[in-house]
């Protein structure tokens, strides 16, 4: 019994190991410059992610080593792949294609400014990471943008422009100082001191978790309207119904 109880205790950790290997693929992929793929596996990884807690708190399997993994995981899945995605649009956006190749000498100062800023991404995805680790007020919710709904906002955008049609997104894409502008804002949205609430829920009563059913219905009826665009919105929903929150708590 007790055999089977070492092999439980190990579950979590072996999901967020798979959390890190599918983070792994996705950058790889992405540097090939197969960015639906990586996009995928970066939900994937989220998937993983959401799993290790879950199976920690079934299995009562919590340990000081499986925070310090998680937050590796987390920062490759979660910071460092939705970089290497950024750094693939910025790339097409100053030299013209993903394939292109980086030619020092041939780059002036603000183009190597340009490319070098999607690590902006990962950089902050870092910091996020580590304060929420000593960050006593995030026990059942987030002061800022948590790491795994940045990355998805970045792993979106090829998925979007692989099964919609949107010129203007393409458009925008395209454009070096949109992506360093989205690049600066994202960032700067995992150290907000904006809190943020938890999707995460102890039951499925209504009016325990009115928020989060009202959050997952609007996601709902824009993924009715506007179909795939609802992926890349679903930050800024998740922030807007935050900021909802944040209101209706100080009354």
């Amino acid at each position: 019994m007790s055999e089977a109880k070492g092999i439980f205790k190990h579950i979590p950790n072996t999901i967020t190991c798979l959390n890190l290997l599918s983070g792994c693929i996705a950058i790889l992929l992405a540097m090939e410059g197969y960015l639906v793929g990586a996009s995928i596996l970066i939900f994937v990884a989220s998937i993983f992610d959401f799993s290790d807690g879950l199976a920690a708190r079934v299995l009562h399997a919590y340990s000081p080593m499986g925070k310090e993994l998680d937050s590796m995981a987390d920062m490759i899945s979660f910071g460092f792949a939705p970089g290497v995605i950024a750094l693939a649009y910025v790339k097409a956006a100053v030299l013209g294609s993903v394939s292109a190749d980086i030619i020092p000498t041939e780059l002036t100062y603000s183009q190597w400014a340009l490319l070098l800023s999607a690590f902006i991404i990962p950089i902050f995805s870092a910091l996020r990471l580590a304060k929420f680790n000593i960050d006593t007020r995030q026990s059942t919710s987030f002061i800022g943008v948590p790491t795994p709904a940045n990355a998805m906002f970045w792993a979106s955008l090829p998925l979007v422009m692989h099964f919609g049609n949107y010129p203007t997104i393409e458009g925008w894409l395209a454009n070096p100082f949109v992506l360093l502008a989205a690049i600066l804002v994202t960032s700067y949205l995992l150290v907000t001191e904006v809190p943020m609430f938890a999707l995460k829920v102890k039951n499925l009563s209504w009016k325990d978790n009115k928020l989060r059913y009202l959050f997952l219905m609007t996601l709902v009826v824009i993924a009715i309207l506007l179909k795939w665009l609802v992926v890349p919105l679903i930050l800024f929903v998740y922030i807007i119904f935050s900021l909802i929150d944040n209101m209706s708590n100080k009354e």
